[in-house]
């Protein structure tokens, strides 16, 4: 018979390990460095442009784009998320970024997703380059955030200094924000 409070430390002991090497795979930690994360934005803004044309619209529109391909992010009671990933200003790498997200509340289980910023102004752009750790809050407007979601960029969205698009989704935690995520520069 088993002690239910040695099952329980055995799988919170568990599912702890297991959200660390979740979020240690797949985002560049130990890689080559900028140039396997300049890579995944190439592969990543065409996975995009396949699943939604539109995007190439505002890819143009924009006087930026924060490229995040893959961002692992996993919770048991607490959570948190990482990724890495490139500024891009007229197509080309300016910056590399990491992200980092903490959560706390009722959750379970673990996901990876991509997403996108699009800065559609000057000034969100350079206000988003000058912070030492910058923080998407309720400005950050979606275009979309699912791949089961329509593309919604209207004129109202387009007025927006910040839009975001998440996108690629797989793993067991329900919703994707990206609210209280913070945006560091790194040194690949």
């Amino acid at each position: 018979m088993d002690h239910p409070k040695l099952s329980r430390r055995v799988f919170t002991l568990g599912a702890l390990a297991g959200a660390s090497v979740t979020a240690a795979c797949g985002n560049g930690i130990g890689s080559s460095g900028a140039a396997t994360i300049d890579a995944r934005v190439e592969s990543t803004l065409t996975q995009m442009y396949n699943q939604f044309p539109n995007t190439k619209n505002l890819a143009e529109k924009a006087n930026g784009m924060l490229v995040m391909p893959l961002i692992t992010e996993a919770g048991f009671g607490f959570g948190g998320a990482y990724g890495r990933g490139a500024l891009r200003v007229n197509d080309t790498t300016v910056d590399y970024y990491s992200t980092t997200q903490v959560s706390g509340g009722l959750q379970i289980g673990g996901q990876q997703y991509s997403h996108v910023l699009f800065f559609m102004t000057e000034a969100a752009l350079t206000e988003f380059r000058s912070s030492p750790g910058w923080v998407a809050g309720g400005d950050v407007e979606y275009v979309f955030s699912d791949v089961g979601d329509g593309f919604k960029a209207d004129t109202t969205t387009t007025l927006s200094p910040v839009l975001a698009a998440v996108f690629g989704r797989a793993g067991l935690l329900i919703g994707a924000t990206l609210q209280g995520t913070k945006y560091t520069r790194i040194i690949p």
